[in-house]
């Protein structure tokens, strides 16, 4: 290992670290921008957060951007499989389990980032509106396979609910997701065929 190399290893004090930056990196991100906000946390904090010098930071993102958009990657890249991925629910079920959150999770973070960053261009932005898209894709799906008239309308409207009742439960410090499941369940009833909605 070269003299470069081998500083690339070590934290901000000098005392060497090991390999895993990249995700001691992200590791601090997640923790950071979740619990301050993405434009309170600079880089000098990450780095310390994380152990591992800027230089090294650079050396895995080019930049905070990347870092962030990297972040949101990691929250749910196979876009809720734990609710949609589940044959041995009926597609009623499986959308009503969206709205199975409990009201201790931290506002989503794909809004959050969306809010704080106000720059639909930025890297994050378009990640988040695309995971966003793709939720209400999977809504429209399990519509679509229960027998809706009109899948993708109601993907909408209970992605629609879905966010509204994460921003609500966090400015009001209530949970909003109890009213947000009995008006999905609502829509969903009126929208599927009796035998789909409940048949296995």
């Amino acid at each position: 290992m070269t003299e470069s190399e081998s500083e690339l290893e070590k934290g901000p004090t000098g005392s060497r670290r090991g390999r895993g930056a990249r995700e001691r990196i992200l590791g601090a991100a997640l923790r950071l921008f979740r619990e301050q906000g993405i434009n309170r946390t600079g880089m000098d904090q990450l780095c310390a957060a994380a152990q591992v010098s800027k230089r090294t930071a650079y050396q895995h993102f080019d930049g905070k951007d990347e870092l962030v958009a990297e972040y949101l990657r990691r929250f749910d890249p196979t876009v809720l499989s734990d609710v949609f991925d589940r044959p041995d629910r009926t597609p009623r079920e499986r959308l009503l389990a969206a709205f199975d959150i409990p009201p201790t999770t931290p506002l989503c973070p794909y809004i959050a980032a969306a809010v704080e960053l106000h720059d639909p261009e930025h890297p994050a932005s378009r990640y988040a509106r695309d995971y966003k898209k793709a939720v209400a894709a999977r809504l429209a799906d399990a519509a679509r396979e229960g027998g809706a008239a009109d899948p993708e309308q109601l993907g909408e409207q209970l992605a629609l609910l879905l966010d509204g009742a994460a921003a609500r439960t966090r400015v009001l410090d209530a949970d909003a997701f109890p009213t947000a499941a009995a008006i999905a369940a609502a829509l969903v009833d009126k929208a599927l065929p009796a035998a789909a909605g409940t048949g296995r």
